[in-house]
């Protein structure tokens, strides 16, 4: 048993497939992001899913693309979770960036692919290789026009009073927004970074006023200048973008894109099942090298 593992910070998307490619079950548990979850957390959100634990010894391969896993000691951390759980497997960990071109980008064309979640990134495929200008730092550094990034951009115009009236007391209904909840989940609970992005759905439902098209342009634009713009031929490959965030944005990427001289590309809110077509036909030309 194969087991494909696409996983941001928020959720984290299972499918088990045989030899043949038939797909077995699909699961789903809580994000696995290592650079911001302990170890004894990684472990019980996957033993505590029963399709996991129940096949646990049958899985001889698991490929996961994770957020969080774009350094050494972040693979490291998970794939020792990993080996306490599915004793009879090997493991492939890459970072989740992989998965989004392969759920977006077509073999041979050469694209730029963004992730627009939880979290951002962007990397550029060549036709064949995945390449990356910029190292990502997280969601206290980087991470712009992702949920948390907007996330953080709500909760600080409703503190600065810079959020339309109107707007605010929308947001105070719908939040507990004191101070003492705020800082405890920012700063003494796991995945700050998972509970800000829970405030963008806010500016989503209510995009169409002003005071959020100000917000979701520019943060877009602040991605774009610093992710996008790194690459020299940006102008001249299509952008793909994969996530929620960029789902449910493709009207103002598309918009923003433009200002930029960019061409969009394909938007794939979800890609585990493109992932896992990716899988079945390396299978199926038994082409077992992922690396």
């Amino acid at each position: 048993m194969y087991l494909i593992v696409d996983s941001g910070s928020t959720k984290t998307d299972w499918f088990a497939i045989d030899e043949k490619g038939t797909i077995l079950f699909s699961t789903q548990t809580l994000g696995l992001n290592p650079q911001v979850l302990s170890s004894a957390i990684l472990k019980e959100r996957i033993i505590n899913n029963f399709d996991l634990f129940q096949n646990r010894n049958n899985v001889t391969k698991l490929f996961f693309y994770g957020a969080g896993c774009g350094i050494k000691s972040t693979i490291s951390r998970i794939e020792k979770v990993f080996e306490e759980i599915f004793e009879n497997c090997s493991f492939t960990i890459k970072e989740d960036t992989y998965a989004a071109v392969y759920a977006s980008a077509a073999q041979g064309v050469p694209s730029i692919v963004c992730i627009l979640g939880t979290g951002s990134n962007c990397s550029y495929f060549d036709g064949a290789k995945v390449h990356q200008h910029i190292t990502s730092l997280g969601y206290i550094l980087m991470d712009e026009a992702s949920g948390n990034f907007f996330g953080k951009q709500l909760i600080r115009g409703y503190y600065f009073n810079e959020m339309p009236k109107k707007l605010s007391e929308l947001f105070e209904s719908e939040f507990d927004l004191s101070a003492n909840t705020l800082k405890e989940n920012l700063y003494r609970r796991e995945n700050p970074n998972t509970y800000l992005a829970r405030f963008a759905k806010f500016m989503i439902v209510h995009k169409e006023d002003p005071y959020m098209q100000d917000m979701i342009q520019e943060g877009l634009r602040r991605f774009f200048k610093h992710q996008l713009l790194q690459f020299d031929n940006a102008k001249e490959v299509p952008i793909h973008f994969v996530g929620s965030i960029s789902f449910f944005l493709k009207e103002e990427i598309n918009m923003v894109l433009k200002e930029f001289g960019l061409t969009m590309g394909e938007i794939v809110k979800r890609p585990i099942d493109q992932l896992v077509k990716y899988h079945v036909n390396l299978l199926e030309k038994e082409d077992y090298d992922f690396d």
